[in-house]
């Protein structure tokens, strides 16, 4: 693929944006890598490139302008994008990507946005070649990579895949993104007027496009699981997470076999101060889904949360963290179970989210990869490759224990 430029970042005036343009000019500022910044006001792009030194290209464009962004995306092998909500603002770029044949990573959270994206662009997008690749971020890659990673070492070792793995939140440090609140926000306003959003959000096998295994519908409570002798609560982002996963598993032809199953939580500990931590968590999340979904309470919400464009001092962000614990259970032999550690070394909504989504993006440039075009996940596009790129240039770790 011969373009003007390798990486086109889409969105670089944004909060999260402004990060992956700090991080590409620190780690690719003097390479063979090209890129270039995009967005509606060429002022503001200028003001981002000043601020961090760099002298790459700006171009402008409109996100709804179909015509404008089809010029753009001819310009360059990979489109990162973090123009969110992108149910609102990110069709028109999917649809251009897919005509044009031009690869393309986001950080979208929305199950039902892609859902649709998938069925409305996969022929296409198979047809010229582009790669299209959401969940580049804290949702989902440390799910999707950790369990592409623990699979991979059960069938090396045991030569068969874990029927089931779990993931367990053991401990973190950082806040939600403005624009993942507004993701939020927006996908539930969208379900109040389309009855249809809310069966494709909680179905467990949203993204899968034919199988579907022995996952049930999510749920909120709290339970002990003897795995990790704790108590466990829901997980914020499992609702996004555990479909990709499913997908991944479906798109690298049932490696994990056709009964995997999967599913995410919260590590309190044992005992009773555990157990009221979990069951809290339960009920926090039950609270926050209900009170999301009435129109009047959204807005109340929206008062207190951080807005789009808004985040963390950078103190805020190289203090944060976070380390997950997974664990493959073989299909007859609990001896034979595989753990293995997920550690981010950066607040997981901004800095690590930043460093994982650009990597994506030069993974995607220069990466000899073997899929074609279509709608991949993380590890079906990019599994073995992002398990090189991101311990040593992002602070992401998979580390067996």
């Amino acid at each position: 693929m011969q373009r003007e430029f390798d990486i086109i970042i889409w969105g670089a005036t944004g909060f999260t944006g402004k990060l992956v343009v700090e991080y590409m000019q620190r780690n690719y500022g003097g390479g063979n890598l090209t890129w270039a910044m995009a967005g509606r006001n060429i002022s503001k792009l200028t003001g981002v490139r000043d601020l961090y030194g760099t002298n790459v290209p700006l171009l402008e464009a409109n996100a709804l302008d179909p015509q404008a962004l089809g010029e753009l995306v001819a310009k360059t092998k990979v489109i990162l994008t973090t123009v969110g909500p992108y149910a609102r603002y990110g069709s028109e770029l999917v649809a251009a990507c897919a005509a044009h044949g031009t690869h393309y990573c986001d950080l979208t959270g929305e199950v039902h946005w892609m859902h649709k994206m998938i069925h409305t662009h996969q022929e296409q997008a198979r047809e010229s070649g582009a790669r299209i690749v959401h969940t580049c971020g804290f949702d989902s890659i440390p799910s999707d990579l950790g369990v592409f990673f623990l699979q991979k070492h059960m069938q090396q070792t045991y030569n068969t895949p874990a029927r089931e793995v779990k993931y367990r939140a053991k401990a973190f440090k950082g806040g939600f993104s403005g624009g993942t609140i507004d993701s939020m926000m927006a996908m539930m306003e969208q379900a109040k007027t389309d009855p249809a959003i809310k069966d494709i959000i909680a179905d467990p096998y949203a993204l899968n496009e034919k199988y579907r295994g022995p996952d049930g519908l999510d749920h909120n409570r709290h339970y002990y699981d003897n795995d990790f002798k704790s108590w466990v609560g829901p997980f914020v982002m499992a609702a996004i997470n555990t479909r990709v996963v499913r997908r991944s598993n479906e798109l690298l032809n049932m490696a994990y076999g056709q009964g995997f199953s999967y599913n995410e939580g919260t590590l309190t500990q044992d005992g009773f101060g555990g157990l009221m931590g979990a069951a809290a968590l339960g009920m926090g999340s039950s609270a926050m889904n209900s009170l999301a979904a009435l129109e009047p309470a959204r807005k109340l919400m929206q008062n207190f949360l951080p807005k789009p464009g808004e985040g963390p001092s950078q103190e805020q962000i190289d203090n944060g963290f976070f380390e997950i614990e997974l664990v493959a259970k073989h299909p007859t032999d609990s001896s034979k179970d595989v753990r293995a550690v997920v550690k981010g070394d950066k607040d997981p909504g901004y800095g690590s989210t930043a460093k994982m989504l650009a990597e994506s993006a030069v993974c995607l440039a220069q990466d000899d990869l073997t899929v074609g075009g279509g709608f991949w996940t993380p590890a079906s596009a990019m599994g073995d490759q992002l398990l090189e790129r991101l311990p040593g240039n992002a602070g992401v770790t998979f580390t067996l224990i």
